[in-house]
């Protein structure tokens, strides 16, 4: 029997165009495990900044005598173009989330396996935790494309965002897919 183990990788910084004044930045998380603790082994999601910053402060409403890693800080002036941004914000979101996985207390809330293993929004993430969805968790992670995480909530300009014009990068949107050996059926037309 092998030992157990848990990968994280935070990745593949994508630019995303919410209006014509507001951009905000996505991250490729990948997980690969061998761990019964999680339901699938393998899974790959987008999250963004402020998805980071609610999931810390969930996990620190629940561990109140555990204390949590920092984030990364947060940089009004984030820009995609500066490499060295871009590499300290991601290593700081792959040590945040490696420091995470390696507590038993932090791997028992159901809201870090969603942000972790499906691609629900952060609202339906809640929703789904606390029992208001007609899906489980289980089912909310089995369900969910392996692929990316795609936003249904637009929100104003958070703390990861940059002007389009400053940027150069415009509306470059995520269009990749991935194969997925499980039947994918869209979480938003189950739960209405």
């Amino acid at each position: 029997m092998y030992p157990e183990f848990v990968s994280i990788c935070v990745q593949d910084p994508r630019l995303h165009q919410d209006d014509l004044w507001h951009t905000h930045v996505d991250y490729e998380i990948c997980l690969h495990t061998n761990s019964m603790c999680f339901r699938k082994k393998t899974s790959c999601v987008r999250r963004r900044y402020s998805d980071f910053v609610w999931l810390r402060h969930c996990l620190e409403r629940n561990a109140l005598i555990i204390e949590l890693p920092k984030l990364p800080p947060w940089n009004p002036f984030f820009s995609l173009k500066n490499k060295e941004q871009v590499s300290k914000r991601m290593k700081g979101l792959q040590e945040f989330l490696e420091s995470v996985l390696q507590n038993p207390f932090l791997l028992s809330d159901s809201r870090l396996h969603l942000f972790l293993q499906s691609d629900l929004s952060i609202p339906r993430i809640e929703r789904c935790a606390l029992g208001k969805t007609r899906y489980t968790v289980a089912e909310a992670i089995q369900l969910s494309k392996s692929g990316y995480y795609n936003s249904e909530d637009k929100t104003s300009c958070d703390s990861d965002c940059e002007s389009s014009a400053s940027s150069g990068l415009g509306s470059s949107i995520d269009t990749k897919t991935r194969d997925n050996t499980v039947p994918f059926l869209h979480l938003s037309e189950v739960d209405l």
